[in-house]
């Protein structure tokens, strides 16, 4: 994997990896979960015994996906190109996963049931966890390895950077931003576009771009699932949003108590700065943008941005009264 050079030599590359059929759908995959729930279950043990049961003529991938959803039936995995769902699997069950890929047909203690008296369900979309769900923000959590950026790319991952950089201004992005009527999920659903706007027109020489992964409400682990599960769509929003308001620096804010996304992002991180999809000149735009991890301590009014900048500054996580707001000049506060 070497640099690219423009926006046009990622789109190439970006071919190239869907003609090699890195993720062909008629390919026998296992996507086994190994996100927090699933491992803490397990999963990283049934993963190796089927490696381990694997031999040269099997043909058979394995690849280590963010969570799946379905956490107390875990481990779980999906079977492809079959689509077979299976949950609660161990590693004494691994050659029973094998046969699947024999004889086509699914190791039917292994499949979801709603009760005994119920026949069991082969499909995950058939299941009621899942029949009424539209992912969207975490709709690769599953489907690919978050530490291969390669799978990103084949799904269309840096797609819309590769726009953004090769035909959009600043205020382009914005207006797109805007007109999409995206908003905060902080509680007052701000809308982004005006913000950034509002960042954009902001006469500070340095502006900082922080992405708010601190979640403090029990079992509220949205923020997490896309760390660990899709981390390179969170590092291209980053850079979306950078260039539109013109910041040049990035923190991602995450709780200590989260070590997978912290691992997962700085996995990412490296992997975006080898391609130059982060850090210097960025696909030979001359744009610039680096991004740094900032693990918090875990106390919960981190979740409120001005108590997060406090906390990255280096002081005590406590909430600042406004205005003036973060996006307005506050001289000898900080270059936020």
């Amino acid at each position: 994997m070497g640099e690219l050079a423009s926006a046009h030599e990622l789109s190439v590359y970006r071919d190239n990896l869907v003609a090699s059929g890195l993720l062909s759908p008629d390919k026998n995959l296992i996507k086994i979960c190994c996100g927090t729930g699933c491992s803490a279950s397990g999963s990283h043990n049934v993963a190796k015994a089927i490696e381990e049961s694997l031999n040269a003529n099997s043909h058979v991938e394995i690849i280590k996906t963010g969570c799946q959803g379905l956490c107390q039936k875990g481990p779980i995995m999906k079977i492809e190109p079959y689509g077979y769902f299976y949950q609660k699997v161990t590693p004494n069950n691994a050659q029973e996963i094998l046969s699947t890929f024999t004889t086509g047909q699914p190791a039917r203690e292994l499949l979801f049931r709603e009760s005994f008296i119920k026949p069991p369900i082969e499909k995950m979309e058939d299941i009621p966890f899942y029949k009424k769900q539209m992912r969207v923000v975490l709709g690769h959590n599953g489907s690919i390895d978050p530490c291969n950026i390669n799978h990103y790319l084949a799904v269309g991952g840096y797609r819309a950077l590769e726009k953004v950089l090769s035909s959009m201004r600043p205020e382009d992005v914005i207006e797109e931003v805007r007109k999409s009527n995206v908003r905060g999920r902080g509680g007052a659903g701000f809308p982004a576009g005006i913000k950034w706007g509002f960042a954009r027109k902001s006469p500070v020489p340095i502006k900082v771009v922080i992405a708010n992964g601190d979640e403090g409400d029990p079992g509220a682990f949205m923020d997490r699932s896309i760390m660990e599960g899709d981390p390179h769509s969170l590092l291209e929003g980053m850079v979306i949003c950078a260039y539109a308001i013109g910041a040049h620096y990035g923190f991602i804010y995450v709780r200590h108590e989260y070590p997978l996304a912290v691992t997962n992002l700085g996995i990412a991180i490296k992997q975006a700065e080898e391609l130059r999809l982060l850090g210097r000149n960025i696909l030979g735009a001359g744009f610039d943008f680096t991004v740094q991890i900032k693990e918090g301590a875990g106390a919960f009014v981190c979740g409120e941005e001005t108590a997060l900048i406090a906390s990255i500054e280096g002081d005590r996580g406590f909430p600042r009264q406004r205005p003036p707001a973060k996006r307005e000049p506050r001289p000898g506060i900080g270059a936020w």
